[in-house]
């Protein structure tokens, strides 16, 4: 689909809650249906990729029910999962497939798993990998590289594993194999990853281990539901943050979302380029993340350079930070974001070519972007490639352009963010 967006002198106001966040409500999913009891979810994203994380569960066997952003898991503990009768699909959901591989490889049955165009372009070695030391049997195109992947459920055997890159989609998918495991299994980060998996084992009842940059879990545990209430996503929240610190003459306030802070990168950046910001921490959620409001104003932004540790903390920021930094004094470089290319897409490669064609000046390297300042855009076509947060960039940076910018493939924006259009006319009006 295409969408013509174009706007005369536009400024941003008002205040808006973002939908819950992706990376808690997958998880909240996860651990409800392999835990004892009921789990109830509040401000669920019902986004695609969560709605395939749902799919895949009802398949083996768990009832959920969903009014809307409330959701009712029924959970039935690893053993109370049942052989599905079909391929288990997650569309274009990295974090269902690679979560999954490793909460159900303990399971004694065999299922398959499968995904959309640009899943299958997506590498499972670093999740087969370590998941085959500990005993999962899984086999598929590439030796396990690329879907569809098949896993025999299997004996697990708790290993101690350093992560080769950082990445918490590696870390929880080993810690959730743990889980079900015979001894302990420690997972050793070289950079630190947002900790979503490690709360929620706690909010479950569960027992984890957190030594500096050591995590361990027993195997044999047994999860309680309970109820989570997601906050909103900052990933989200990112691109109004932008568009507050962008757009002249706005100012823009964001309630009630999560401030954990291996997600909050994208503050410490808007901070150091200069944004007008103001952060006010609430007293938290109850299951362990922390909750705030975030107000942001129209301001002059100068470049910087982002790179080291801070990249696991804004890995899906950098798009939307690739933006801001044209309109900021200067240029900016982003580095050691090598992680950018097995995401939906290339991100390196898109964000160059995408911001491109509306007249931005963008160098791809190796590992990350070189990004010229004071930039001026230009309406015309650009393309989400069927990444949703390639779209929403592109989306926030028609609202400088000087004529209509036609966005293709819009649609991917509903992965993670479906009444993203809806509330930017909140905010225009």
């Amino acid at each position: 689909m295409v969408r013509r967006l174009e706007f005369t002198q536009p400024s941003l106001k008002g205040k808006l809650e973002v939908p819950g966040d992706k990376s808690i409500s997958h998880r909240a999913v996860m651990f409800g249906s392999v835990a004892e009891g009921v789990t109830t979810i509040s401000h669920f994203l019902e986004g695609e990729d969560c709605l395939s994380t749902i799919d895949c569960f009802r398949k083996l066997g768990v009832t959920i029910e969903q009014n809307g952003t409330d959701v009712k898991v029924h959970g039935k503990g690893f053993a109370g999962l049942t052989a599905p009768n079909e391929v288990l699909d997650v569309g274009n959901s990295g974090t269902s497939i690679r979560l999954l591989l490793g909460l159900l490889a303990g399971l004694p049955f065999e299922m398959t798993f499968t995904g959309d165009e640009s899943i299958a372009k997506r590498p499972m070695k670093r999740v087969v990998g370590p998941l085959r030391q500990m005993g999962a049997q899984i086999s598929g195109r590439d030796d396990g590289n690329l879907v569809p992947l098949t896993l025999k459920g299997s004996a697990l055997t708790g290993i101690e594993y350093k992560l080769p890159v950082a990445s918490a989609q590696v870390k929880s998918a080993i810690l959730l194999a743990g889980l079900q495991a015979d001894g302990e299994t420690t997972v050793i980060e070289k950079e630190r990853t947002r900790d979503h998996t490690e709360k929620m084992i706690q909010s479950f009842g569960g027992e984890i281990s957190v030594d500096g940059m050591r995590i361990s879990v027993r195997g044999g545990q047994t999860l309680q539901g309970g109820h989570i209430y997601v906050p909103g996503d900052i990933s989200s929240a990112a691109f109004w943050l932008a568009a507050g610190a962008i757009v002249p003459d706005s100012e823009i306030t964001i309630e009630s979302v999560g401030l954990n802070p291996t997600r909050t990168g994208i503050i410490d950046v808007l901070r150091e380029m200069g944004a007008d910001m103001d952060v006010i921490l609430d007293k938290g959620t109850g299951s362990g993340e922390e909750i705030g409001t975030i107000t942001i104003r129209h301001s002059q932004l100068h470049g910087t350079t982002i790179g080291g540790d801070i990249i696991p903390r804004l890995i899906d920021e950098i798009p939307i930070i690739a933006l801001v930094a044209t309109q900021a004094k200067g240029q900016t470089i982003i580095k050691n974001a090598e992680e950018l290319k097995v995401k939906e897409t290339n991100r390196i490669d898109a964000i160059a070519t995408q911001l491109g064609r509306l007249g931005a000046v963008i160098t791809p390297t190796e590992d990350g972007l070189i990004i010229e300042g004071e930039q001026s855009l230009r309406g015309g076509k650009a393309d989400s490639l069927t990444d949703h947060r390639i779209g929403m960039t592109l989306s926030i940076a028609s609202l400088l352009a000087d004529g209509p910018v036609e966005l293709e493939n819009e649609d991917a924006i509903s992965v993670s963010y479906p009444s993203f259009f809806e509330d930017l006319d909140r905010l225009l009006s």
